[in-house]
């Protein structure tokens, strides 16, 4: 990460959700996410679903600034027992190791362990942060990738 930017976190606020909709709009993003909702741009759907999130107390989602600029989120969840994460960061942000300080960040507040990352097959830069954060690649899965229309592979990685 470029040494001149300050990266902060902060607990998610109902303000914030505008901002991650628009994010998770561009189809870049939206192709190599690939698990998403069947119609991203149904910003009703996406306002509902957030903010029973952000009232979830086994959910810990935090706002990523960079500069005081939002520039993405992070958060914890618990799917059938065990513990994920779920990173996105806005586009114009990429490259620059801000999910890799963000991942960092979110395991030092969150202790659950093991602790699990999914990401498509080739989500190349995804699949990199899990590896700087000292995730292992454990396994494969296939599901439908809404953002492709087709069932696709995906990687599943866990940290201990």
């Amino acid at each position: 990460m470029k040494q001149d930017k300050q990266v902060k976190f902060r607990k998610t606020q109902q303000s914030d959700l505008e901002f991650f909709f628009q994010f998770q709009l561009d189809k870049e993003a939206i192709y190599l996410a690939a698990f998403t909702p069947k119609d991203p741009t149904n910003k009703e759907a996406y306002f509902e679903k957030y903010t029973r999130h952000l009232n979830d107390p086994t959910i810990n989602m935090q706002t990523i600034l960079v500069d005081e600029t939002i520039a993405g989120s992070i958060a914890k969840f618990v799917m059938e027992g065990d513990a994920e994460i779920t990173y996105w960061i806005d586009k114009k942000f990429w490259g620059q190791g801000i999910a890799t300080t963000a991942l960092k960040y979110l395991l030092t507040v969150e202790s659950a362990r093991p602790i699990f990352g999914r990401v498509a097959f080739d989500n190349f830069g995804s699949q990199k942060v899990l590896e700087k954060c000292g995730f292992i690649r454990i396994g494969e899965d296939r599901g439908f990738a809404n953002a492709r229309g087709a069932e696709i592979e995906e990687f599943i990685y866990k940290l201990e």
